[in-house]
């Protein structure tokens, strides 16, 4: 809880949050239009450092703060792209990839030279894996890899895919499959990007391999061997994607506490309504609630034990806080929230898909359900 309480961690804050809106709120809007974000603004953030943050270790608070502070920037397709080339991606690569890969491919994420990007799910593997067709061929000392990826973040932009395979045909589909970065120009790879109600910078794409060559040295780990780095990378995500939404709920609390407080209907302020103030209040109390839990998931996953249950429980709650703060954002702004161009209009579509990407809310507490002792926490 330290690093959640202390005074560093509020300076720290501050200093990410004024290095963030200098790096992108300039270009936040024009990426939402384009649909990705610019290599200006890669180049930016690592520039400040900041795409070389800490994946693990006691540092990690660091990264932590600054997740919850780029969420709440407000723009959840700029935080999803961000998110998962210097998180996501580039953990697996950290923490599983030899040295040569790492040499030749995370020098330059961190640089911003070269944008990352997660091929994991399929269209009949999302939530649930063991339906993964993409497959890996043995040919010329190395792979030729042929299938399909689905919402694949920075899917126009990537230089390379840390992508999910199977290499073995086997009755389940983890116990056979590997994880291989793929050099998002090499031949046989397409990209079509994907028209989503939200996420509009996050770059969302599909992505088809077609016999796509795969040098053996690309390999992440040991062949065969993807479910052990799936388990320890997968609860990572979700502890990521906890934290950035954690941010996005704060940003659509604070400006509907702003908007009640102003906005003047029957000669008063909205914040006179008891209703609303009680609605606010509720929000107010589950975001310090889930934040202080948050940071103790941090402590956990720093000190190198983070469990799936409680990364479950943070991307659950942080998301779904997130998704009820951007309605009754809309709900209280009423007709002018309901436009599509509004800052409550997109905070609101966005906040929908964070309640689905990286493991739908039902998985969440599924997986929630599985990992705890319920009569432990009775007693």
């Amino acid at each position: 809880m330290k690093p959640y309480l202390g005074e560093t961690r509020g300076s720290l804050a501050v200093d990410m949050r004024e290095r963030l809106r200098a790096c992108l709120l300039p270009e936040t809007e024009a990426a939402e239009v384009r649909g990705y974000l610019p290599s200006a603004i890669w180049r930016a953030l690592a520039d400040e450092g900041l795409l070389d943050l800490p994946l693990n270790g006691e540092d990690f608070v660091r990264s932590a703060v600054f997740l919850e502070e780029l969420g709440r920037l407000g723009y959840a397709g700029v935080r999803a792209s961000i998110g998962v080339h210097a998180f996501m991606a580039a953990a697996y690569l950290a923490w599983f990839g030899s040295e040569a890969l790492r040499a030749r491919y995370l020098a330059r994420m961190r640089a911003g030279e070269a944008i990352a990007a997660l091929a994991i799910s399929e269209d009949q593997a999302g939530s649930d894996l063991s339906g993964l067709q993409c497959s890996a061929q043995p040919a010329n000392d190395g792979w030729l890899v042929d299938g399909i990826k689905r919402f694949v973040s920075n899917g126009s932009q990537a230089k390379l895919f840390v992508t999910l395979v199977k290499t073995q045909a086997r009755r389940h589909a983890l116990a056979g499959c590997s994880l291989l970065v793929i050099d998002a120009h090499a031949p046989g790879v397409t990209r079509t990007p994907l028209n989503l109600l939200g996420w509009k910078s996050a770059d969302v794409c599909d992505v088809r391999f077609e016999r796509v060559p795969v040098p053996r040295e690309n390999l992440i780990g040991k062949a065969d061997k993807a479910f052990r780095y799936l388990m320890q990378g997968l609860d990572f995500e979700r502890m990521v994607a906890g934290m950035l939404a954690l941010g996005g709920a704060a940003h659509s609390i604070r400006l509907l506490d702003r908007f009640v407080r102003q906005r003047i209907g029957h000669g008063a302020p909205l914040s006179v309504n008891q209703s609303i103030r009680h609605e606010l209040a509720d929000l107010i109390a589950e975001l310090r609630l889930v934040r202080s839990f948050g940071y103790q998931v941090v402590t956990q996953h720093a000190e190198g034990r983070l469990g799936s249950g409680d990364a479950s429980i943070l991307k659950l709650r942080s998301t779904e806080l997130a998704r009820r703060a951007a309605g009754l954002c809309v709900q209280f702004h009423g007709a002018r929230g309901y436009l599509s161009d509004s800052e409550v209009a997109r905070l609101y579509r966005d906040a929908s898909a964070g309640t689905i990407a990286a493991g739908a809310s039902e998985l969440m507490r599924e997986m929630i359900f599985d990992s705890v002792d319920a009569e432990a926490l009775l007693d």
